[in-house]
């Protein structure tokens, strides 16, 4: 290890007081203000400890199961010790983990078809962990950042350790998506990313002080932070042409936007319009999972806008119709995996909508990951 990098994991450990963090008292943070009018951002804590033995590694693959393929290295051990505590941060999700060693990998079939199709970028506080992608293998060790997209096939082996991962959707911003699919299976080892690491540790420091009306603030910081301290990787420079690509991806924006309940909207119609190559629009739609996937989600959420609006009254087919869904079961389980309720769930709330964090707390512990990364969205 570096002097710097050994540095810096000193650091990280009296910035990110491990004890304090898994010993919070979390009725405290769930607590309202004696006016009623603000209350602290909850977290959610699931732990293996107390388990039987048979059951620990498998409560931990459970866990993770929406997003990653786990494999136990030693079975063998006396006890499988994991832990995470969760921050729904809206837009984001953040996760503090403990983990003993084990192998992981993408999920078969899983690309570009599930929601939970998000980057992950990762500070090591401890440990060591190796990836392995189509076009490089790449390692990070404490006070190092790792980009993965859950959407493309890798493989890896995490040592004993400690982490923050934070978990970008796709649609966070066309700024971002660029950036980080520029950069995915990479490690920031540059000055930038390790102010990067700096600031996520803090954030982890400090949400126990915030509350929902902090949220908005804290996701464009994040926002600016990730442009600022994320570069391309070696075999994506050439391909990041910043300027020109976020001109175009802007122009497709609007064009999407314009056109979003003609039914003849295409990956074809929107390359002609931009006026560019097939490679050039499979590139630029890249990380967002392909141009149809880019259009159904914004299709998606325009009907989530019009089941939560008091004023549209019109039968849920009606609006799933307009948006292209001529099958009504077919957009109930595309709705569903986007948002986890159906459409009928959404219109039967009032108007009201979904939640930031609907039922967490009676959501069995294992499963809350999964749930936050299926309901974020940008």
């Amino acid at each position: 290890m570096t002097e710097d990098v050994a540095t810096h994991a000193r650091l990280s450990e009296r910035q990110l007081d491990h004890e304090s963090l898994v010993s919070a008292d979390c009725d405290a943070i769930d607590a309202v203000s004696a006016d009623g009018t603000a209350s602290f951002l909850p977290s959610f804590e699931f732990s293996t400890a107390g388990l039987p033995r048979p059951d620990q590694f498998m409560a931990w693959h459970n866990s993770f199961a929406p997003m990653l393929e786990l494999t136990e290295i030693d079975p063998k051990t006396a006890n499988f010790t994991g832990r995470q505590r969760l921050w729904d941060l809206g837009s984001l999700v953040l996760a503090q983990i403990s983990t003993d060693s084990l192998a992981f990998s993408s999920l078969p079939g899983h690309i570009r078809r599930d929601p939970v199709d998000h980057w992950t970028m990762t500070v090591l506080l401890s440990g060591q962990v190796r990836t392995d992608a189509a076009r490089r293998a790449f390692t990070a060790g404490p006070g190092e950042v790792q980009i993965h997209s859950l959407g493309r096939p890798f493989t890896g082996v995490v040592d004993k350790s400690e982490m923050l991962m934070l978990f970008v959707p796709r649609d966070f911003s066309l700024e971002t998506a660029a950036m980080l699919g520029s950069a995915e299976f990479s490690t920031l080892g540059t000055g930038m990313g390790r102010l990067f690491s700096d600031y996520l540790i803090d954030v982890a420091n400090r949400l126990p002080m915030l509350n929902q009306a902090d949220l908005p603030g804290l996701a464009a910081a994040t926002r600016a932070m990730i442009l600022a301290c994320v570069s391309p990787s070696a075999d994506h420079r050439e391909a990041a042409k910043g300027p020109i690509a976020t001109a175009l991806l802007e122009k497709a924006r609007q064009l999407v936007n314009s056109r979003l309940l003609d039914p003849k909207l295409g990956s074809e119609v929107v390359r002609r319009e931009l006026g560019i190559s097939r490679t050039r629009l499979y590139n630029l739609f890249e990380p967002f999972g392909g141009v149809m996937h880019y259009i159904q989600h914004r299709r998606l959420l325009s009907a989530y806008a019009a089941l939560t609006d008091p004023n549209d009254r019109r039968l849920i087919f009606q609006i799933a119709e307009e948006r292209g869904f001529s099958d009504g079961a077919e957009f109930g389980r595309a709705f569903k995996r986007a948002f986890g309720y159906s459409p009928s769930d959404v219109r039967n709330r009032g108007g009201g909508g979904i939640p930031v964090r609907p039922d967490l707390e009676d959501c069995p512990s294992e499963e809350r990951l999964g749930v936050l990364l299926r309901r974020l969205q940008g």
